[in-house]
């Protein structure tokens, strides 16, 4: 694997893991455009700590709220995890299988945009900012929604942006919640990324992990930062038409 890949590959799961763009769709086609060998596992191991550190650091002040002795939040997001965790480990093999098509991709993309977009429409005036009231009903509803990201192309952070928008939430609301859901996932699936690699003794040099580690960690920071910034003063409406556009362009190149 070549720094140049990874150094790519790195800044794609860094943007596409928080922006509601699907980042298993853009890590299954950029091999393709490019012509590149899929990675390793590996990698994909390394990325997804690169990530997850990023929510750590950007998402620094909400953390505290996790940790309040007498707070719900911290158990809300790990019930709320606990579906994904689930479907993740009885349909593990189907999903690095059967479902990493180009195809699978577009459709995932395109309807996934739609109901984003959809959701966007519903977003009222005084919705609810506070991630803390979340509350367990909602929550799990949402968790489950986060289950259906496993299908490659629909996005971890937009199908569970899209849920809380359905379920009231602000944009900003549903955007946190989101994020801080994304810890004990995105954990979970780089774990199990490196049990693979235990079990496969899988070797990769360490400059390309390093490379794609420190992209992955910088562009997550960057992402989270932008996109919060951005449902200050707009929607998830072009985040919904490029996921709508990308499906055509899958399905036209790739077919």
């Amino acid at each position: 694997m070549s720094v140049v890949q990874a150094l790519v590959l790195g800044i794609v799961q860094g943007i596409t893991e928080f922006l509601p763009i699907s980042s298993s769709g853009h890590l299954i086609l950029a091999p393709i455009l490019f012509g590149w060998q899929e990675q390793p596992l590996a990698f994909d191991a390394v990325i997804h700590l690169g990530t997850l550190a990023a929510i750590l650091a950007a998402l620094r002040g909400d953390l505290p709220k996790l940790l309040e002795r007498r707070g719900r939040l911290g158990w809300t997001i790990l019930a709320a995890t606990i579906p994904a965790l689930a479907i993740g480990f009885l349909f593990k093999d189907q999903i690095e299988t059967v479902l990493r098509s180009p195809m699978v991709v577009a459709a995932s993309l395109a309807l996934w945009g739609m109901l984003l977009w959809a959701g966007d429409r519903m977003v009222k005036p005084g919705a609810s900012d506070d991630v803390t009231k979340v509350g367990y009903q909602r929550a799990m509803f949402i968790g489950v929604a986060q289950a259906i990201a496993l299908i490659p192309g629909t996005s971890r952070s937009g199908v569970t942006i899209t849920a809380g928008l359905f379920t009231g939430l602000s944009r900003e609301a549903a955007a946190r919640f989101s994020f801080l859901l994304g810890i004990p996932a995105i954990a979970a699936a780089g774990a199990s990324a490196l049990l693979d690699v235990i079990d496969g003794a899988e070797p990769v040099a360490m400059l390309p992990l390093a490379v794609g580690f420190l992209a992955a960690f910088v562009f997550g920071i960057l992402a989270i930062r932008l996109l919060l910034k951005i449902l200050k003063t707009s929607t998830f409406v072009p985040f919904a038409v490029y996921r709508m556009l990308l499906a055509v362009v899958v399905f036209v190149l790739l077919r």
